[in-house]
């Protein structure tokens, strides 16, 4: 695993250096004492490094090969060039940076369409969302995915619509009854302490900063706005949101942060060994446990048979194999999902 951590940080540090190499040669004092007259072949080595070597680099960094990242990561190497290389130096090879551009255009409009989609269907995911018996947080997604192609930006689209939605349309919602995972910790109270820090530091530095810099003042007041709203949603999201079960699955989330659907049939066995659930958690493991200001542990963890697609911040969407949970009633959940187990094996 050591080996590993390091080859990935040898990607990293690979291209670090063909950005800042680049960097220097075309921008600093220093790289227009090392340029030949004659620089074409120069030109070509930095367009290598920028369009076809970074990007390898940067996909075995993410361990993640695909033709469409392929494509999109060299048409922004196109780009980087155009800013990196002076114009009278491109020369003929100005053609191969303009069609990256094109490429990323292409690239960008594509992706509109799946947004154009998603506002034209939003009448008819909201009808579906209403019909659904699943919390919002887990119908909205899915109502999603079935009218609008599975893609990146739709998972950001719909992340951020539920931090909307829990933000400024849920108050007044009541909290259904189950299986809470925050009232016995303090993860309420600090995520209002925060907010309380935000609004206040925003009061205090903004009219300072905004005779010193319009436009930093301005970004750091969006960012703060921002900032406000997520929190708020996480705490209403956390609220609205308890462990809910129904006869083939459960699905555990932590507001807006993370969440997962979990088929009984998939769980292999629940872990509640001492030893094992106060180790340190495994990269493999997602854990919904509410941080307090002291040390906490899981209640038990569920062991999968197959590796469970649980969603995280922004939509992102990664593979666990095990599942880590600390609940308000531990052995009415230890109960629930003992007893779903069991009836599964039956069956």
């Amino acid at each position: 695993m050591y080996i590993i951590q390091q080859g990935k940080y040898f990607w990293l540090l690979m291209i670090v250096l063909i950005l800042s190499s680049n960097y220097m040669l075309y921008q600093t004092s220093i790289g227009a004492t090392i340029l030949p007259p004659e620089a074409n072949l120069v030109v070509l080595g930095s367009l290598i490094d920028l369009v076809i070597m970074g990007p390898v680099f940067f996909m075995l960094y993410r361990k993640k090969f695909s033709i469409k990242t392929a494509i999109l990561l060299a048409a922004a190497g196109c780009i980087l060039a155009r800013f990196f290389i002076p114009t009278h130096l491109l020369g003929h090879f100005a053609t191969i940076t303009w069609a990256g551009i094109a490429a990323e255009a292409v690239l960008i409009i594509f992706e509109l369409l799946f947004v154009i989609a998603f506002f034209r269907y939003l009448p008819r995911i909201i009808q579906k969302v209403k019909a659904s018996t699943l919390p919002v947080i887990f119908s909205f997604p899915s109502a999603v995915d079935k009218y609008v192609k599975n893609n990146p930006i739709i998972h950001v689209i719909c992340s951020e619509s539920l931090a909307l939605y829990y933000a400024l349309c849920s108050w007044k919602k009541t909290p259904p009854d189950g299986i809470t995972l925050h009232k016995k910790s303090n993860f309420i109270a600090f995520q209002i302490m925060m907010i309380h820090a935000i609004i206040v530091e925003t009061f205090a530095i903004h009219w300072w900063l905004h005779s010193k810099s319009i436009v930093i003042s301005i970004v750091l007041l969006i960012l703060n706005i921002y900032s406000v709203i997520f929190l708020i949603a996480c705490i209403q999201s956390i609220r609205l949101n308890p462990i809910y079960t129904d006869e083939k699955a459960i699905y555990v989330s932590f507001g807006i942060l993370k969440r997962v659907k979990i088929d009984f049939q998939d769980i292999e066995r629940m872990i509640e060994d001492d030893t094992a659930l106060k180790s340190k958690i495994s990269k493999d493991t997602i854990d919904f446990i509410a941080k307090d200001f002291e040390q906490v542990y899981p209640d038990m963890i569920l062991k999968m048979k197959k590796p469970v697609q649980a969603t995280i911040f922004m939509g992102i969407q990664k593979e666990y194999s095990k599942v880590a949970i600390k609940s308000d009633d531990p052995d009415k959940l230890k109960a629930v999902v003992l007893n779903k187990i069991s009836n599964e094996t039956k069956i």
